[in-house]
């Protein structure tokens, strides 16, 4: 069974969680998620605690009993502190560009603007080279970042692209000129 769903998720003094039938709703300072759990999984709250059972025990109830506790456990921190990504934009002329609040312009050596659209409850901005990803719901964040690094992967022979801060680009030797000992 699954030791992950075993451990009870703490709810912060800020939190508020209502569990009505099958859906969560948790609210916070940052803002309000709510969570729908699976048919084979109990919830309930004990001392500031939630606590999660499965309801049989079968391998799939257990599988899901450590993914839900990871889910509500994500979602319990993203409405008290949030998440977030940072890219890093590197190679001549590479700018990156909020407009209208929602848009995300990207110049990344294509005759082009690159246009992504940012979807709601997720913020972005940039400084300089570097583009910050923010929001509440850490699959969206993780989604529109490897949305936004997709457009430009880093290239192994100089490096230049969109990656993570702190990503590592393993780097290849390019061609070497070859002599004639004839």
């Amino acid at each position: 069974m699954s030791r992950i769903g075993k451990k009870p998720i703490e709810i912060p003094d800020n939190v508020e969680i209502k569990i009505e039938k099958r859906l969560v709703k948790i609210k916070g300072p940052k803002g309000e998620i709510s969570k729908e759990i699976p048919l084979d999984i109990g919830i309930q709250i004990k001392d500031k605690e939630i606590l999660l059972n499965p309801k049989r025990k079968t391998k799939k109830s257990g599988a899901l009993w450590g993914l839900t506790r990871s889910l509500l456990y994500n979602d319990v921190k993203g409405v008290t502190q949030g998440f977030e990504k940072e890219l890093e934009l590197i190679g001549i002329g590479y700018r990156a560009s909020v407009e209208k609040e929602k848009l995300l312009v990207l110049e990344v050596g294509f005759s082009h603007k690159i246009e992504i659209e940012v979807p709601e409850g997720i913020n972005v901005s940039v400084k300089k080279n570097i583009i910050t990803v923010s929001g509440i719901d850490k699959q969206k964040v993780g989604e529109v970042a490897a949305k936004i690094r997709k457009v430009r992967p880093p290239e192994p022979y100089k490096g230049k692209g969109i990656r993570y801060v702190g990503e590592k680009v393993r780097r290849k030797e390019g061609k070497k000129a070859v002599t004639d000992a004839t």
